[in-house]
């Protein structure tokens, strides 16, 4: 008990520092995600359309849920160096699984009955994708994302080992900032970990199909 107090008073005596290395790390999990969406979700969503790649899908999941974070931020240390990009890039092909994955399901196990009449009225490949089968599999999708989020918030963590900064820079450097501010910045990502599902678990819920018109 005696250790929150101290993580709780170290969060009053420091706020300045906890914010600027929350907003590095809200920076480096920000940047990993959106470049893992736009790589990830465009391909995942046109697999599942054509229902083609389950195996690359399956792959690129396996793949990704076997590789240490630690590994991939060696390995691009000898690519990007130390610093941002590195822990970056890293971060990037950890979140690109669950995207990948969700993704393609979603749209691969769509409603053949609702894709198929929305064909035989008419539309095109493309206006099938996202006026029938993106609404109805975007929770699914989202729940992708929800995953790929809480991860890369918590994995980012380690980025201070190559230079990234941010919260783990406080985390990996008890000599410096004592248990009380390991623990506090701890408690932070956990904040910002829970902060990220619940607010795509809200939008996951809005999204529902049930609440979706598919005109």
């Amino acid at each position: 008990m005696k250790t929150f107090v101290d993580a709780f008073r170290f969060m009053a005596d420091n706020p300045h520092l906890l914010l600027e290395k929350t907003g590095e790390h809200l920076e480096l999990s920000g940047a990993a995600l959106g470049i893992a969406l736009v790589l990830a979700l465009p391909l995942g969503l046109w697999l599942g359309h054509l229902h083609r790649g389950l195996f690359l899908a399956a792959g690129v999941s396996n793949v990704g849920r076997a590789l240490p974070s630690l590994v991939l931020i060696a390995f691009g240390l000898t690519i990007f160096g130390v610093g941002f990009w590195n822990n970056t890039a890293a971060l990037v092909v950890l979140a690109i699984p669950p995207i990948l994955t969700n993704a393609y399901f979603a749209i691969d196990t769509c409603d053949r009955d609702v894709v198929d009449a929305a064909r035989g009225m008419g539309m095109t490949g493309m206006q099938v994708l996202l006026r029938v089968e993106l609404p109805l599999g975007l929770p699914f999708v989202l729940a992708g994302i929800r995953v790929a989020s809480i991860f890369v918030i918590a994995t980012a963590t380690i980025a201070a080992v190559a230079g990234g900064g941010g919260l783990g820079q406080i985390i990996v450097n008890q000599a410096s900032y004592g248990l009380s501010g390991v623990v506090a910045a701890s408690l932070c990502v956990s904040v910002l970990a829970f902060a990220a599902a619940g607010i795509l678990t809200l939008v996951r819920r809005t999204a529902s199909p049930s609440h979706e018109s598919l005109t």
